[in-house]
């Protein structure tokens, strides 16, 4: 990548930043000082000591390509980049999800494309919140509920996007659910075949065995639009930053509990598009716009622990 050494990466801290540079890089500044959190805690711990150090040196030097956008402005180009590809890490937490949202983007107008006039519906799954330590389980009886609930005559969708959220309660409870995109037929909206908000209620209690009425969100997505609107929604982090660093044991329990678990599954006539997103994404670099297959300068930003920003390095 570059012969600069790690521990001198941003070491200025009179230089400019990365987010004065380019605004629309500030969220790396965000979500490497999360990572900062997160490594503190993982390095508290005897059992996580190796994660630690590994989302230390996440992330640490970014090298960017200059180029030129079409009105000429100047724009940085994410070329090279190390990253720990850690679950709970919040920099690959955010570069995973960004990736998962690029194919998601590409392939959904394909789906829309060869089924017209199919509809789209955005369900989340819920059931009460357990304690930190029965997650796994938890998650491991809501999968398997699931796939009883699709297998229900009454179930509409012939294909769906399924993606699991963890979030934390106020007492340190887990609150998991899922967040599910539908593909239903045409004629979902008229007659019998439309399912009221108290039939899905009473299927997924059917299906999750359990002895209340859980809550459930139904929306349709409206005639004439596109899914893609539902995709930051659906496709974004698995628990979110803020409750990763709340409380350290429920972080480090949240760990243990998740290991192995998938964050998203696809079914039906969805997964011969969608099977990429149940994988871990190849590339965490990407793309935010096309290269123009010119020669460019390279620049460099390093992460600085003391002003919490991404610092230019003079190479």
């Amino acid at each position: 990548m570059s012969s600069i050494a790690p521990e001198s990466a941003g070491s200025n801290s009179q230089a400019p930043s990365l987010s004065e540079v380019s605004p629309r890089d500030k969220p790396w500044d965000k979500h490497r000082a999360f990572a900062d959190k997160v490594e503190g805690f993982y390095r508290s711990s005897s059992e996580f000591q190796g994660y630690g150090e590994k989302i230390h040196d996440c992330a640490d030097l970014l090298r960017f390509g200059l180029q030129l956008s079409d009105n000429d402005a100047v724009k940085l180009k994410l070329r090279s980049a190390r990253f720990c590809r850690l679950r709970h890490c919040p920099v690959c937490q955010w570069r995973r999800s960004l990736r998962w949202k690029a194919k998601a983007y590409k392939v959904l107008p394909r789906i829309v494309t060869t089924h017209p006039r199919h509809r789209w519906l955005f369900v989340t799954l819920t059931q009460k919140n357990v304690p930190i330590t029965k997650l796994r389980e938890t998650l491991i009886h809501m999968n398997a509920s699931f796939a009883r609930l699709v297998k229900l005559k009454a179930f509409p969708a012939e294909g769906w996007l399924r993606s699991t959220e963890v979030t934390r309660g106020k007492d340190g409870s887990a609150h998991p659910h899922f967040h599910c995109l539908l593909l239903v037929s045409p004629n979902y909206f008229s007659g019998r075949n439309y399912l009221k908000q108290a039939k899905w209620v009473e299927m997924w209690q059917k299906s999750a065995r359990l002895d209340y009425n859980p809550i459930l969100d139904v929306r349709s997505v409206r005639e004439g639009s596109k899914p893609m609107e539902l995709v930051p929604e659906l496709l974004k982090y698995c628990t979110k930053e803020s409750d990763l660093v709340a409380d350290k044991e429920w972080f480090l329990e949240l760990t243990r509990q998740m290991h192995g678990m998938k964050g998203v599954a696809t079914g039906g006539l969805l997964k011969e598009y969608l099977r990429e997103l149940e994988e871990e994404p190849d590339d965490l670099i990407g793309s935010d716009f096309d290269d123009i297959g010119t020669d460019e300068l390279s620049v460099y930003f390093g992460w600085n622990r003391k002003s919490k920003k991404y610092k230019f390095i003079d190479s």
